[in-house]
């Protein structure tokens, strides 16, 4: 087989495994990706998980990479913030949520972090569209309870005012009533807490 005949089957997906390989290429010759590699064509990410090389790397890209890496996942935290510009600057490392165990990928095309939760608190993403595949992503309410939650050293107005969150942008990106059902649903005082330090610090009013 060659490049072009892999290329034209596998391509649409931009980063693929060793085992999707071999799925769509029975008997599938795995010395062909070290050949591959040595010509440039493809990218190896981490054991068994490989990307185009003329795929460009840019932020769907790695949201994409990031629920690849780790099934299931979805992006959250400082990254899903980022995207929904309630962050003031871009961030170094992508960072997601799984119910596997807490982890972290460093690979030639950046940083992925994953932070474990239980079951019962993994919810509150959608499907985005990258050209024709799905990248999972936290909702913007999901990522900043994420944050609060597995972050015990936020504890303070101070410390909620050191996230730097865009106010502004809080006004159009949060719905408090979804935010108010999610809180529910994680059943910690603690987190109640620093969401009561959040809407405080961005002013939110309180309904009578």
């Amino acid at each position: 087989m060659t490049y072009l005949e892999f290329r034209e089957k596998m391509i649409e997906y931009k980063l693929f495994s060793v085992s999707e390989a071999e799925k769509r290429f029975p008997g599938f010759d795995t010395r062909r990706l070290v050949e591959w590699q040595h010509k440039n064509y493809i990218r190896k990410i981490i054991n068994k998980w490989y990307v185009f090389t003329e795929v460009p790397a840019d932020e769907m890209l790695l949201y994409r990479i990031s629920n690849c890496l780790c099934r299931p996942s979805y992006v959250s935290l400082h990254t899903a913030l980022a995207y929904y510009q309630l962050l003031p600057e871009g961030v170094y490392m992508q960072t997601g949520i799984t119910t596997h165990k807490t982890t972290r990928y460093e690979t030639p095309v950046g940083c992925f972090d994953y932070r474990n939760v239980k079951p019962a608190l993994y919810f509150g993403y959608e499907a985005l569209r990258y050209q024709n595949l799905p990248v999972l992503m936290a909702q913007p309410e999901k990522a900043l309870l994420d944050l609060l939650y597995l972050t015990p050293a936020i504890k303070t107005a101070e410390d909620i005012q050191a996230l730097r969150l865009n106010a502004i942008q809080a006004e159009t990106a949060l719905n408090w009533n979804r935010m108010a059902m999610y809180e529910q649903l994680f059943n910690s005082e603690t987190l109640s807490r620093k969401i009561k330090l959040v809407k405080e610090t961005l002013s939110v009013v309180q309904p009578a």
